[in-house]
């Protein structure tokens, strides 16, 4: 395989052996990247100088066999609104002011202390309220699967970077399902954890950081650094010492359960339905139980999540001078006016529907060990378009099976499961009890085992 297309496993194996070092990794995927961008538009602040010094700093420690982490010398690409000292984060909008973090984030600070090589940052839509690659800020990302195809969002040049082969680790943000979206869509791996336990600021209701991976080995390896504690994320849980590289588990006797209506929103496309049954059956044979589960969303639920964030996108976007909100992106602000008029009674009852999601949540994943599901209803869909209904008054319809889980604060999984009939990727959502993260991974990894062959990774289209 090509250097670009090795996990962060093999690479630190690799230079472990001295047979090969991070300078000429990182030559290999900036080479890469540079063939791919103009396709793609995955990258924002790519920093090829910075990432060769930082190459060369980690390859001086490799020749001495001092390491100082985890990841030393493994290239790495952080989502824009994740903060990096000196770099601007422009939250996917013209609007915003470019002014230089003063500090990297508590996520970027612990890849940096581990000797990650940070080549830049990666896209995603305006506030990241999107699940697109649209942007009045970046150029459109595409789906490195098929160009007209969008990638998912809000980490969507995460998602198309890490199938596209830009360094086999990405870092994004999740608060409805914006790891896991683009993990389906792209076909790789994501695990959005549970709330708090990778420190994040500033810290939200439901918001996570989480790794964005081709492999579950490489998201455990990122899970051990990123999990580090910051008392800057005021919602953190309290630091374990988990085994995050003990990912064998037993399938059989696994108690899964198999969740294929959401009870809102829009209907599981043939393709996906069918893709994440033969899955459940793999699983089955491999000596686990198989129960269904009943929906547990209702329209009340969403339609109550959507005034509360309109509202709250409203509060943040009308409070711009004009001429910055007329920057924004169209689709959002239209989305967005929708929480003017709303009353106090109604924003309230809206806010109150998270803690219905989470109890709603929680009692249907009581039974088992893991819950599965379609990731998102529908493959990928048309790259121009700002959501699959390219609707305002119905932005929020292909969330239905990954909104609840960062109101129920529970880790969640996407994992590819198959491929559609015309070769876009499927993925399957893995959902486990409250803060059993590395259970999550475990039960990935197992499907790794079980799964079909897949598919070898898009290449970049030739000239």
């Amino acid at each position: 395989m090509d250097l670009h297309d090795l996990s962060a496993i093999a690479l630190l194996d690799l230079y472990h052996r001295k047979a090969a070092s991070p300078v000429e990794v990182a030559r290999a995927v900036l080479r890469h990247i540079g063939r791919w961008e103009p396709h793609l538009h995955a990258t924002y602040a790519l920093d090829p100088e910075a990432a060769l010094v930082q190459a060369e700093a980690s390859q001086a420690r490799w020749l001495k066999g001092e390491p100082i982490g985890a990841l030393d010398g493994v290239p790495t690409m952080i989502k824009e609104n994740i903060a990096t000292k000196g770099v601007p984060v422009p939250l996917g909008t013209a609007a915003t002011e470019l002014v230089p973090a003063a500090q990297d984030a508590p996520p970027a600070a612990r890849l940096r202390e581990a000797g990650a090589v940070i080549l830049g940052k990666t896209t995603m839509p305006d506030y990241g309220m999107l699940s697109s690659g649209l942007s009045s800020f970046h150029a459109l990302t595409r789906n490195p699967w098929d160009l007209t195809k969008n990638p998912g969002g809000s980490s969507a040049g995460a998602g198309a970077g890490a199938a596209a082969g830009y360094g086999p680790l990405h870092l994004g943000t999740d608060i409805g399902g914006s790891v896991r979206l683009p993990a389906a869509w792209c076909g790789i791996f994501t695990l959005k954890p549970s709330l708090g336990r990778i420190p994040i600021h500033p810290p939200y209701a439901g918001r996570v950081a989480g790794p964005m991976t081709r492999t579950v080995a490489d998201a455990a390896l990122m899970m051990g650094v990123l999990s580090r504690p910051d008392a800057r994320d005021t919602m953190s849980l309290p630091w374990q010492d988990i085994a995050w590289q003990k990912l064998h588990r037993e399938v059989k006797g696994l108690r899964i359960g198999l969740q294929l209506d959401a009870g809102w929103g829009l209907p599981v496309e043939p393709d996906t339905r069918a893709a994440v049954e033969a899955a459940a059956r793999l699983f089955e044979r491999a000596g686990a139980i198989v129960e269904p589960v009943r929906p547990f969303m209702t329209r009340a639920m969403i339609d109550g999540m959507d005034n509360f964030w309109r509202c709250r996108s409203w509060m943040d976007i009308s409070a711009l001078p004009e001429a910055r909100r007329a920057k924004v992106l169209p689709f959002i602000v239209e989305w967005a006016r929708g929480g003017a008029g709303l009353s106090g009674e109604q924003v309230f009852r809206g806010y109150s529907q998270m803690g219905a999601m989470r109890d709603a949540a929680v009692a249907a994943c009581s039974p088992f060990d893991v819950v599965i599901s379609p990731t998102a209803p529908i493959a990928a869909y048309a790259a121009e378009l700002a959501g699959p209904t390219d609707d305002p008054a119905r932005p929020l319809e292909h969330i239905g099976f990954t909104l609840p889980f960062n109101m129920s604060e529970q880790p969640s999984a996407s994992i590819n499961c198959g491929y559609t009939r015309s070769g876009l990727p499927i993925g399957l959502q893995v959902t486990g009890p409250r803060h059993d993260d590395l259970g999550v991974l475990q039960v990935c990894h197992a499907w790794e085992q079980l799964r079909p062959a897949q598919r070898p990774w898009p290449q970049p289209p030739a000239g």
